[in-house]
């Protein structure tokens, strides 16, 4: 349970995990291990830590399955056995648990739950077991839980975690075995797959093959998986779900517990996105960020919580308001309903009125362009018809001055005449004639 939160009815359970490995946790494996002062888990070499770890220390116990050795009860022995099984550099040592205790149970209550949890749940499987309970400040009793990664012989010696799995080939099928199944793997067919030099590259074959081409073997080593086969119990206690599970375990012997002891409080190991949690979920901050917040300094984690706190907070406030929209958007749905079918009506009747308007509009465009061209054609009659009357005017005037002139010349011949008919006798009949046909 949380202790970070104790006032909290239903909260997540902290159940951290993690794996050390041979020399690169080398020291961190010694601290977590050494729970009394004075003990040396290593016989090759001398490990100090740290003694603020044992002024909190409230219980100590392992747990051993019945096929393991009876002076495994000192957990030096048992460390140091498992230490030296370990061969290679980067071999997986222990697999760590790290569990917060229900704050509401007395400590007695509390190790009497985690030493059924360990013994069902671990020590019945084949592990073996050590553990030990801190209370680094009287409200956080958690509890560090070492188990073994190695599965014991039924004489107590411990079983591998990987074999060796060779590839071998029969009739082009290619297979894996065991050094001890290819033994009766090999009288069927099968054989091993070694490099030979072809050319300037290695090929892996059989060595009946490369026999008959006559190729020349480049190395001893026979093909084989890349990480062997693992050990089937290995690989269960190693398995995504084993994990899962043994979370699963875990929440439901607290609550199962709290439950005896008539506490309301209840704990879930899934995260929050499995329990459908749109809130974002805090960190770990731990013992030093505590108290560097008690001594008045910032701590990143703890600020970061804050800020986390702060969002969600204020995501409650929003899913607040939607859900009371919701509720009233519910509420009032008929009402809502009956008004949108009358907005529907005006709008129909406005799309109506819009076209009307439309057509309106088009036929008085279409009037207005006849007009437009009629006043156009009027306009130019008027033009050709004012054209032609100051046409006829000027023709007017021109034949008026004509006439001035014709008249002026017709006087003018006809006192030319007169003259010459004085000179000659038949004046007058010139005259006359003249006179009746002046043109």
């Amino acid at each position: 349970m949380d202790a970070c939160r104790p006032d909290c009815q239903f909260t997540s359970a902290l159940f951290c995990f993690r794996i050390m490995n041979n020399h690169i946790d080398r020291n961190t494996f010694s601290c977590d291990t050494t729970h009394l002062p004075g003990i040396s888990i290593y016989e090759r070499e001398v490990v100090l830590y740290s003694l603020h770890i044992i002024l909190f220390l409230l219980h100590e116990i392992n747990f051993l399955p019945p096929m393991a050795p009876p002076e495994w009860k000192d957990r030096e022995q048992l460390w140091n056995a498992v230490e030296r099984a370990e061969k290679t550099k980067d071999g997986r040592l222990a697999r760590e648990f790290v569990v917060a205790l229900p704050i509401e149970l007395s400590k007695e209550a509390q190790i009497s739950f985690l030493r059924d949890f360990i013994q069902k749940n671990f020590v019945d499987m084949g592990m073996c077991a050590d553990f030990a309970i801190h209370d680094t400040d009287g409200h956080n009793p958690h509890a560090h839980i070492l188990l073994t990664v190695r599965p014991l012989e039924a004489d107590g010696t411990w079983q591998y975690k990987t074999q060796k799995e060779y590839l071998c080939v029969r009739n082009g099928e290619e297979k894996g075995f065991t050094a001890s199944e290819f033994k009766a793997a090999q009288t069927e067919g099968w054989e091993k797959q070694y490099p030979y030099k072809v050319g300037k590259k290695k090929v892996y074959m059989t060595p009946s093959a490369a026999q008959e081409h006559g190729y020349i073997r480049a190395d001893k080593h026979p093909k084989s998986t890349r990480f062997g086969r693992q050990n089937p119990v290995s690989e269960q206690w190693n398995s995504e779900e084993q994990l899962c599970d043994w979370r699963k375990a875990w929440a439901d012997a607290v609550n199962h517990t709290l439950q005896e002891h008539q506490i309301d409080a209840r704990i879930d190991h899934r995260s929050f996105a499995d329990q459908g949690h749109d809130e974002q979920p805090a960190i770990h901050e731990g013992y030093h960020a505590r108290d560097m917040e008690k001594k008045g300094l910032i701590s990143d984690r703890c600020e970061i919580n804050r800020q986390i706190r702060s969002d969600n907070r204020l995501f409650r406030e929003l899913k607040q308001q939607a859900e009371k929209l919701a509720k009233t958007v519910s509420e009032n749905i008929h009402s809502i309903a009956k008004r949108l079918e009358q907005l529907r009506g005006t709008m129909i009747m406005i799309r109506y009125y819009l076209f009307h308007n439309r057509m309106q509009a088009s036929s008085a465009r279409e009037w207005i362009s006849m007009n437009t061209k009629l006043s156009q054609r009027r306009s130019g009659q008027s033009s050709q018809k004012r054209n032609l009357f100051s046409h006829r005017k000027r023709n007017s005037a021109f034949c008026n001055r004509f006439s001035t002139i014709r008249s002026a010349r017709r006087s003018r011949l006809l006192l030319r005449i007169l003259k010459n008919c004085c000179r000659r006798k038949n004046g007058l009949s010139v005259i006359i004639t003249f006179t009746m046909n002046p043109r």
